[in-house]
């Protein structure tokens, strides 16, 4: 099967297209024929060498695909083969921008008619990113004020639309163009803010008529995570799921005891330990995603032989919405 595969770590030019074995199923596992492929920052991550935790090599990047069931180990009793699935992939054999990949049966969502797999695909990272963000560490509540940075980025344009379905009373979406900020505004934000604009957080503030935010969802680091920490309202909480910037923040956790305040990390992959978990809010996103009532940004469809093109788009920041590869 084709593959794309690094075997150093680097720029995009050390995403290769190679020939790899198709993987044999264990008792557990079932091998999926891919047929669309999220592609996301932990990937860029990964190829620099720079990711959460140790990327072996060589190593193919991708951690979200959906496909056809193509076949089915001799204990799997959940799906078959024909089924139409999305996945996570957790396991070291996967194969995310690949044809074929192998995993894990628990890990597997049946696609419900209506949705396609570009939709589908662009549910398992940034989906569940932002609804564990919102739900399971911010504790959203009916008529929390939510704060979402990258509002146009792929969690961002997801978490805009969770929180009003979740009940949020206002969103304050940042951004940092005006075409970003429209796009936000299409999608439900009710205050919009540039976040490249000196004292923005003085925007939210005013926004909130200086109560601050219940819930703030962080991913820059840097300037940006202390400037967030001033919009955060007696006992708000901020959820950190990234640092974009490569900025480390200073910080001094005594500031937050005043207002009963709270910083949380958040890392996807603790949740995929937690299946039941993991199954009934990706239903939920599906559901969604079905009914209408959310809507996927999908920022371009490139075949797999241009993962090179797509990672330095991403990392160029010249694309709004999910990215997706087709083998």
């Amino acid at each position: 099967m084709k593959a794309i595969q690094f075997t150093t770590y680097g720029g995009p030019e050390v995403l290769k297209m190679v020939e790899l074995d198709k993987p044999n199923p264990e008792a557990n596992e079932v091998i999926i024929k891919i047929e669309a492929i999220g592609v996301n920052y932990a990937d860029t991550a990964r190829r620099e060498g720079q990711y959460v935790v140790p990327t072996p090599l060589p190593f193919v990047p991708g951690a979200e695909v959906a496909g056809i069931v193509d076949e089915v180990g001799s204990d799997v009793s959940t799906v078959k083969a024909g089924d139409r699935v999305v996945t996570l992939l957790g396991s070291k054999k996967a194969t995310g921008y690949a044809e074929y990949s192998i995993a894990d049966e628990r890990g597997l969502m049946l696609i419900p008619d209506g949705v396609s797999f570009e939709q589908a695909v662009a549910l398992p990272l940034q989906g569940l990113s932002a609804y564990h963000i919102l739900k399971t560490m911010g504790q959203l509540e009916e008529g929390d004020t939510v704060l979402v940075h990258a509002a146009a980025g792929g969690v961002g344009t997801i978490a805009v639309q969770l929180a009003k379905l979740m009940g949020a009373g206002k969103v304050i979406a940042t951004a940092s163009t005006k075409e970003k900020l429209e796009l936000a505004g299409e999608l439900g934000a009710d205050v919009l803010v540039n976040y490249t604009e000196d004292n923005w957080y003085e925007q939210v503030l005013e926004a909130t008529n200086g109560r601050g935010v219940n819930v703030a969802l962080e991913m820059a680091g840097g300037r940006v995570f202390i400037d967030t920490l001033k919009c955060l309202a007696t006992f708000g909480r901020l959820v950190v799921y990234g640092v974009a910037s490569g900025e480390q923040s200073p910080f001094n956790p005594s500031s937050l005891m005043a207002r009963n305040q709270s910083v949380i990390g958040f890392f996807l992959p603790q949740i995929m330990r937690k299946p039941r978990l993991l199954q009934s809010s990706m239903k939920e996103l599906l559901d969604y995603v079905g009914s209408g009532q959310l809507k996927l940004q999908i920022g371009g469809t490139y075949a797999l032989d241009e993962a090179a093109k797509v990672h330095q788009l991403m990392q160029g920041r010249k694309t709004i919405g999910k990215l997706i590869l087709k083998p």
